[in-house]
């Protein structure tokens, strides 16, 4: 039995599979995933102890991906005052553990999706196969790819969402210096393509004259989820301002998605994960995202040829977290 984990900085999940990296089936009523609020408990340690006493489960092998760079098994959580150690979780599950990033547990988790599971952004190439890009927008911006060895796929992550934000427009440089004098001078993609990028673009928009803000919206935000509240406003129509903020969230996601699939050669796809992406598949299918993500100039034809699709499994990490842990206990 294996358990795997997916540790947002909003929120873990928790699920047992069998050792072929597969959801426990026998009695899948009574083992769905098991979610808890991150911020309300001191470390991760604490979350798994608290899950097995919960489910009585007895595991042999696990692996957690985690929001932020890992190194030796050990990582300091980049939303999270926590420092998440293999070692450590070993020694409190008694049992083979690994920690991974969690865009690399999404990685993993493609290959264990079903065609309802995806929903089709561009086409690209019916026969495209070779390396895979995913990248996702949610509390921050993952980023992670899948080398192509000619017989299988090999997850691995990087940290491209802290790259250097790239603006090409008048209003994007002018939102670049906006967000050098917010936060001090770098600024990566990950301010503008995730849940606090919606907000920050809006709150510029907003505060450089290129909009007005409706007074039930501006109390939306401030007793709720902003990011979230912007975004309804903008899908359901009601706010100019929140629809712009949109617009260009989707560009932008577009471009950098763009720059990914370049880097890591992805003729054979590029899949977009995280919470938000499926939420606003309308706005990813309007126009601006595609046209983006094909403005690479000679690189063009290479871009069109490559699928791009929008994960509608949000237990996608999860799912990844189990496969890669069942591939590692193999081994």
């Amino acid at each position: 039995m294996i358990l795997g984990g997916d540790i947002g900085g909003t929120h873990t999940r928790l699920a047992v599979f069998d050792d072929g990296g597969r959801r426990v089936a026998a009695d899948a009523a009574a083992q769905p995933a098991h979610t808890y609020p991150s911020r309300e408990h001191a470390g991760l340690g604490e979350i798994v102890r608290r899950f097995l006493d919960e489910t009585g489960a007895r595991v042999s092998a696990a692996c957690f991906g985690v929001a932020g760079p890992v190194k030796d098994g050990r990582s300091v959580a980049t939303n999270l005052p926590w420092i998440i150690d293999a070692a450590d979780l070993a020694g409190e599950l008694g049992a083979r553990t690994w920690v991974i990033n969690d865009l690399e547990a999404t990685a993993w988790g493609i290959g264990a999706l079903v065609p309802g599971e995806l929903a089709e952004l561009l086409p690209g190439w019916p026969h495209a196969a070779g390396n895979v890009a995913v990248i996702a927008a949610g509390t921050g911006l993952g980023e992670a790819g899948l080398y192509w060895d000619g017989q299988q796929h090999h997850p691995f992550a990087t940290e491209g969402g802290h790259g250097n934000f790239g603006p090409e427009e008048p209003v994007e440089i002018e939102l670049l210096r906006w967000l050098q004098e917010r936060f001090g001078g770098h600024v990566s993609w990950e301010r503008v393509v995730s849940g606090m990028g919606i907000v920050s673009l809006y709150e510029f928009l907003r505060d450089t004259g290129h909009g007005e803000e409706p007074a039930w919206l501006a109390d939306a935000m401030r007793t709720g989820d902003p990011g979230a509240a912007i975004t309804a406003a903008a899908v359901d129509g009601k706010s100019p301002l929140a629809a712009e903020t949109l617009r260009r969230f989707v560009a932008l996601y577009g471009c950098e998605a763009g720059n990914l699939a370049l880097k890591v050669m992805a003729t054979g796809g590029v899949y977009l994960g995280g919470g938000i992406a499926p939420c606003i598949l309308p706005a990813l299918r309007d126009g601006a995202f595609r046209d983006r993500f094909l403005a690479k100039g000679r690189m063009r034809p290479l871009l069109e040829a490559m699928p791009v699709h929008v994960v509608l499994n949000d237990q996608a990490a999860l799912l990844g977290a189990g496969r890669c842990a069942a591939v590692r206990a193999r081994s």
